[in-house]
């Protein structure tokens, strides 16, 4: 389950609780993602995963790889928010291979890595 996290208006944010489906990357994600690319021509995307990685779903994991191919060129900040050492690690890594800046932190850096998305620090 995906919810929506209220935020400045050149940011998609969301909470990740519980089993997270293909249905919620394309009923909450996608469109989010889609929206703001028209609006501003740019990602900046925020993601707590407050459940398991082990609870996200093959076809959501898909959806995220489509989601980042069809805007590629698009991402400028990206943020996933865990206390999962290797996830955080790995999204530090992502900047090296793809456009944008991606950056993992702690849970207790939410407001960190909020105002690092929203480009404030």
């Amino acid at each position: 389950m995906i919810h929506i996290i209220d935020t400045a208006d050149n940011v998609v944010a969301f909470r990740a609780l519980a089993e997270v489906t293909k249905e919620d990357f394309q009923a909450l994600v996608v469109p989010a993602i889609d929206n703001l690319v028209k609006r501003i021509n740019e990602i900046n995307f925020l993601l707590v995963l407050d459940t398991d990685i082990g609870n996200v779903t093959a076809g959501a994991w898909l959806q995220d790889v489509l989601i980042g191919l069809k805007h590629l060129g698009k991402w400028n900040r990206a943020a996933i928010v865990t206390d999962t050492e290797e996830i955080i690690s790995f999204t530090n890594g992502f900047s090296y291979i793809v456009p944008g800046e991606f950056r993992g932190f702690r849970k207790v850096e939410f407001n960190k890595a909020l105002n690092w998305v929203e480009g404030n620090i």
